[in-house]
């Protein structure tokens, strides 16, 4: 249903060196390009992906509160791996991986961070323990 996500960056450069380091935890990659103010990342056209720009208005991006995007991962363990390279590239800790709710076959695994811009994301899968 979601075919990609942006999230703005007042320093592209950084912002790319991030996310370039990021996302191949997830076999993920930049898979999009327009001129300098725009990449995307994900595993494949016509997949959904997440993408950093800056702003189209020419304003300084800003972190919307409340906002959030949130990354589908097939294992706890990706979670984890996922948000441990996000705290090792410089980002912040918003919630360690860990169980939201009960533990069962349709438990909730997520695991909360911010990029080098503030932009908050979110690692889960969704199922029992591994």
């Amino acid at each position: 249903m979601i075919g990609y996500v942006t999230v703005g960056s007042n320093d592209l450069e950084k912002a790319r060196g991030f996310y370039d380091q990021l996302m191949p935890v997830l076999g993920a990659g930049r898979i999009m390009e327009f001129g300098p103010n725009f990449t995307m990342y994900g595993t494949g056209m016509g997949k959904p992906g997440l993408a950093v720009c800056k702003p189209y208005d020419g304003n300084s991006a800003t972190v919307g509160n409340g906002n959030m995007t949130s990354i589908a991962c097939d294992s706890r363990a990706r979670v984890d791996a996922f948000h441990a390279k996000a705290m090792e590239l410089g980002g912040s800790d918003e919630g360690a991986p860990g169980v939201r709710g009960d533990e069962g076959p349709q438990a909730f695994y997520g695991a909360y961070f911010r990029d080098l811009d503030g932009n908050k994301l979110a690692a889960f899968c969704i199922g029992p323990a591994d």
